[in-house]
């Protein structure tokens, strides 16, 4: 409720301050949202998606995933022009800037919370606010999103393997939403000028989590019930607790790691029999061996993105620490679950 009072606030505020800004929706993502937070509702993504008129994409490395944007006409409304560099592409930079400002201003004029603007984060495409909320925090991302009705980038043709396992039809339809591009710097840029976005399927992921099912009735109220779920909790949780045992050594590792293992192992095992209600131990066991198999060969592919490794290969030390910190938790019962 208090999260929803301060976002609904920004969001009357950002339309009105900027014309760019005025048709900007919020839409939630992040663990939250999609059922599969465990330990208390202390953290939200909240996605501020802005519809863009007809862009083009142009690859900025090899992976697939990180492009420049830009108009293929000079948009009508002119406010977008101070977002535009020399070349003419959108910077991502300038429009996180711009909102950031706008919310640092508007978070004074809101009463009865105490809201303020967290210090900008290298390389985070998010505005994070801190709303007390005694006796603890709660911290909010929000995300700056573009969302353009076009077709999905050929780097993304051979991605979303569900044909087994939510079926063909379902891929088609999935494949034909519009796309999303979150301002995030690609480090891999020659020269780190911030205007690159990449792409996102945030709102893809959350259908997927939200109706999974190989058969139309998991988890329906009087359907079967399955352990996805609960696996996908339970992966989040122990890499959440491994975070706050190792932060430096497995700083790098986020929980979009295990939410990708988990969309893998739902390939991986199609059927809704594989993942019986009461074979949650089992099934939990199935996907970390599949993500510490992932960890050992420094192999993680982006489920929508293919040819994009998650798994930077010169991280492998990193890699092998976490795979042996999860080896040594799966074969001693877990005690990090007990601390």
């Amino acid at each position: 409720t208090l999260v929803n009072t301060v976002i609904s606030h920004l969001v009357q505020a950002i339309r009105g301050k900027d014309s760019c800004f005025s048709s900007i929706e919020r839409q939630s993502a992040g663990s939250y949202y999609e059922r599969v937070k465990i330990s208390e509702p202390n953290e939200f993504d909240i996605m501020l998606v802005m519809p863009v008129p007809r862009i083009q994409l142009n690859e900025s490395d090899d992976t697939g995933a990180y492009y420049y944007v830009s108009f293929k006409r000079i948009p009508k409304e002119k406010s977008w022009l101070k977002f535009l560099e020399e070349d003419r592409t959108l910077s991502a930079f300038k429009m996180l800037q711009a909102l950031r400002e706008i919310i640092k201003q508007e978070v004074k004029n809101i009463k009865d919370v105490e809201v303020t603007v967290a210090r900008k984060k290298t390389g985070s495409p998010a505005i994070t606010l801190q709303i007390k909320n005694p006796p603890s925090e709660i911290s909010v991302d929000i995300i700056l999103t573009l969302e353009a009705q076009k077709s999905w980038p050929p780097s993304t043709q051979d991605g979303l393997k569900i044909e087994q396992w939510l079926g063909t039809k379902k891929r088609r339809d999935l494949r034909f939403r519009s796309i999303y591009l979150v301002a995030k710097q690609n480090k891999r840029e020659k020269v780190l000028r911030g205007n690159t976005w990449r792409i996102s399927f945030s709102h893809i992921e959350k259908e997927m989590i939200n109706n999974h099912g190989n058969s139309k009735t998991c988890c329906e109220s009087d359907g079967p019930k399955c352990c996805r779920k609960g696996c996908l909790k339970l992966l989040k949780f122990l890499l959440e607790r491994l975070k706050m045992k190792h932060p430096k050594e497995l700083e790098k590792f986020c929980s979009y790691h295990v939410k990708t293992a988990f969309l893998h192992s739902c390939v991986t095992w199609p059927n809704d029999t594989d993942w019986h209600w009461g074979n949650l131990d089992h099934s939990f066991q199935q996907c970390l061996g599949f993500f510490v198999d992932c960890l050992q060969k420094s192999q993680l592919t982006h489920f929508f993105v293919p040819q994009y490794n998650l798994l930077s290969l010169e991280d492998k030390a990193r890699h092998h620490f976490l795979s042996r910190k999860i080896s040594y938790e799966l074969n001693n019962g877990f005690p990090v679950f007990h601390e």
